[in-house]
């Protein structure tokens, strides 16, 4: 009986063949290996249009430097924040994650309804506070205008469904030189008068902090998850969940709430006009609560 008719022959009939079979042996392992060790590694989820992976914006946040000192000029004109750095400062503590109850901004239907009130609509809620967030997010007027408020407000919206047009820019304040002795002052100037706006007073920002500056910045920010217990934050009054804290030391305390925590607290739980003084208060405060 020939070889032919063997039931055991090998497939591999000529040299080209055996060339192919090892050449696959070595190059399909290879390129699944790659696959999975791109898929593993994240490769490119998560990440924007402009090239930045959520996970290194995650980190940079994290190492950047925990103050700045700005100097500011009080004859410069006001730069205005746009929507989304407006968002990325405070609003997404909440509205990233949709902690404490806020639609998390790109879920349509949690923003549906919100978005039929209109742009008024939704900037008066944000004015006043609704449930867990604060009157103005925990923004001072002073700090954040009213059209940077609508400007994140549209483009959180926008993000999750809605059409919202930008708000128009506020007219710019331009102080008038004073004239030259003797010279005529022009019609336009006439009618058209500056608009002086006073200095706030210094005595009041050197203000030292007293015990209620603790329960007002707590009512004002803080419990917004230590008063539920969100992210795993300790409970106000709660001596279980405080006792390891409390541990720690006082000093560990004050830090942690001016830097914020790995678990998720933002610096300064997002009250970035908050002064070390207020925020050693609000620690004390609910420190002393929870002994």
């Amino acid at each position: 009986m020939s070889d032919d008719h063997d039931g055991h022959s090998s497939p591999i009939k000529t040299p080209k063949q055996l060339i192919t079979v090892v050449v696959l042996a070595f190059v399909v392992p290879i390129a699944m290996i790659v696959l999975l060790v791109n898929y593993v590694t994240g490769g490119k989820h998560g990440e924007d249009p402009a090239g930045v992976t959520i996970e290194q914006k995650a980190v940079d946040a994290r190492i950047a430097p925990v103050a700045a000192y700005n100097l500011k000029d009080p004859s410069a004109p006001k730069v205005y924040l746009t929507g989304e750095q407006l968002f990325t400062q405070v609003c997404a503590a909440c509205h990233a994650t949709g902690a404490a109850g806020a639609p998390k901004m790109g879920d349509k239907a949690a923003w549906g309804p919100r978005i039929g009130q209109g742009l008024e609509g939704l900037f008066a809620s944000v004015a006043k506070g609704k449930g867990a967030m604060p009157p103005r997010a925990g923004t001072l007027p002073d700090d954040v205008s009213d059209y940077e408020l609508h400007r994140a407000i549209v483009y959180m919206a926008n993000a999750s469904g809605a059409s919202l047009q930008e708000p128009a820019a506020p007219p710019a304040t331009v102080a008038a030189a004073p004239a030259a002795a003797g010279a005529a002052a022009p019609a336009a100037a006439a009618a058209t008068p500056a608009v002086v706006i006073p200095p706030p007073p210094a005595a009041a920002a050197a203000a030292p902090a007293t015990a209620d500056a603790g329960k007002v910045l707590y009512e004002k920010t803080c419990q917004m998850c230590h008063a539920t217990g969100l992210a795993g934050a300790p409970k106000f009054g709660d001596k279980a969940a405080w006792a390891p804290h409390i541990a720690k030391g006082i000093a560990t305390l004050y830090q942690s709430a001016k830097t914020g925590t790995p678990k998720g607290m933002p610096p300064k739980g997002t009250a970035m006009d908050a002064s070390d003084a207020d925020l050693k208060a609000a620690v004390d405060y609910m420190v002393n609560a929870s002994k």
